[in-house]
């Protein structure tokens, strides 16, 4: 018995030091950064689990063209913001920077993330290669968190490319009893999280003309009944990640944000 204790013990330590030799390392991208914050002392830790946010093309459908699209919406603070918050709240070791994943350059560099989070995705246009890499990735396991998209237009345009990743997969809406609700904070009383307009316009919802109003949390689920996608359409956990420290943003919005954003990487590592 002490020697299958000893073995397993050795081989534990052989896979963490394997995980943490291949661990892709901070990389900045100040030229993109949407709301630049500062640069943490230990933004170079290898740890167990970071923030990574997906580099996806975008442009086609919405006049943002250039190499900058979408993706960095509220980057780099909201992710550091946010990362603050898992490690308060969680005993998760985790790396205080996030780690951008590159779809546009390499694709592949999504199976060393087991969470990933893409922002803006009613504006993404994904190619032939991303999609297949996307749905290759989250049938093995992997997890996509999806955000800040707003009204039918921004809807259809995510579900064009959602669609030739899971063209075999119903879009579904998320039963309060699902466990992703439940794995670290019970969430059955969920509200509509704004963003940043709503301290100037006062109203909750971004194109509320336009199928904006009622917020809603969405799935793809795997042959197990596992999440593969997450959807939090017609709100934005980002902006609240973000001004968290802003006190004109109301608590309520950034507690729920962070407490979602925590159940679903909980979520992620144990189903």
């Amino acid at each position: 018995m002490r020697l299958r204790i000893a073995i397993l013990a050795v081989l534990l330590c052989c896979g963490f030091s394997a995980l943490f030799a291949f661990q892709a390392t901070f990389k900045q991208y100040k030229d993109v950064e949407d709301d630049p914050a500062p640069v943490p002392p230990d933004a170079f830790e290898r740890t167990e689990w970071t923030f990574a946010r997906l580099r996806y093309p975008s442009g086609r459908y919405s006049g943002y063209q250039g190499k900058i699209g979408t993706w960095p919406t509220d980057f780099p603070k909201a992710d550091r913001q946010f990362l603050q918050g898992v490690r308060r709240l969680t005993r998760i070791h985790t790396r205080s920077t996030e780690q951008v994943i590159d779809m546009i350059g390499d694709p592949n560099e999504v199976y060393n993330w087991p969470w990933v989070y893409a922002v803006e995705v009613g504006h993404w246009d994904l190619t032939d290669e991303i999609c297949k890499t996307l749905r290759e990735y989250l049938l093995r396991g992997g997890f996509l968190m999806v955000d800040d998209f707003h009204g039918t237009f921004e809807w259809d345009v995510f579900t064009q490319s959602m669609s030739r990743i899971f063209p075999d997969r119903p879009i579904v809406e998320l039963p309060n009893a699902d466990p992703i609700f439940h794995t670290v904070y019970d969430l059955d009383q969920r509200v509509q999280v704004p963003g940043l307009q709503y301290l100037y316009s006062g109203r909750l919802c971004e194109k509320c003309e336009a199928g904006g109003k009622v917020p809603h949390w969405r799935a793809i689920y795997d042959d197990d009944g596992r999440v593969m996608v997450a959807m939090c359409f017609n709100q934005d956990d980002g902006d609240a990640w973000e001004h968290a420290d802003n006190p004109e943003y109301a608590t309520q919005y950034t507690s729920q944000a962070y407490r979602l954003g925590i159940n679903y990487i909980i979520y992620s590592m144990t189903h």
